[in-house]
């Protein structure tokens, strides 16, 4: 089971994009995991709340999950994190879950594809092929790259990474079939089903206060 980082930070008062305290995103992880205790739990942590690699694997730890989501852009500027400064932290985190004796799953997000990102570059699937390559030496498990919209994308990236890699099942691309047989590992829906729930409300907000009754 996975959290999303923007469906949780809206559940609970803040906006995503680093502005949720960790305190508060660690006690929210930490409920999730309480009433999923036979299902695996990973969190998304966006670029880690500015913790260190050892505090931060202990607070994942002591949440009860047992995987994260890594980014590699600074949720305040905007740009992309150079490719070996986010390996060094990649592997510092690897190296903490190791001294932990928990072999926490890293999943290495690549936001190359991001719209406004500062520094993007001239080509992104090169871009993201190497720094795909670079965290996966580093320790992560899987290499995220969000939002890639076409399928041919997707198949480039998985034959040039060379390991597991997280995609997204959008609308219009390729479905979760579609996207096994291009050889992606895993798929991540993101903030998409928090985002489908809110817009049902909203409509059913919106009948009520039209005197429809609610169904």
């Amino acid at each position: 089971m996975a959290t999303s980082s923007a469906g949780v930070a809206d559940s609970i008062g803040y906006a995503d994009g680093g502005h949720t305290p960790p305190a508060a995103m660690f006690a929210a992880v930490a409920r999730i995991a309480a009433v999923a205790a036979e299902l695996p739990v990973t969190a998304d942590l966006e670029a880690g709340y500015g913790l260190d690699a050892k505090d931060l694997v202990a607070e994942l730890l002591a949440a009860g999950a047992v995987g994260c989501n890594l980014e590699d852009s600074d949720p305040a500027s905007k740009r992309l994190r150079d490719p070996e400064a986010q390996a060094e932290w990649l592997a510092a985190v690897r190296a903490a879950a190791d001294a932990a004796g928990v072999p926490v799953v890293i999943n290495a997000r690549v936001d190359v594809f991001l719209p406004g990102r500062g520094n993007a570059p001239a080509d992104p699937v090169a871009d993201a092929v190497a720094r795909g390559r670079r965290y996966l030496a580093a320790g992560a498990d899987c290499v995220y790259p969000i939002l890639v919209k076409d399928a041919a994308t997707v198949g480039a990236l998985v034959d040039g990474i060379g390991g597991p890699v997280n995609a997204n099942p959008l609308p219009g691309e390729p479905d979760l079939a579609g996207l096994a047989a291009l050889g992606v590992a895993r798929v991540s829906f993101g903030a998409g089903l928090h985002r489908e729930m809110l817009t049902w409300l909203r409509t059913r907000l919106d009948e009520i206060a039209a005197g429809q009754q609610a169904g």
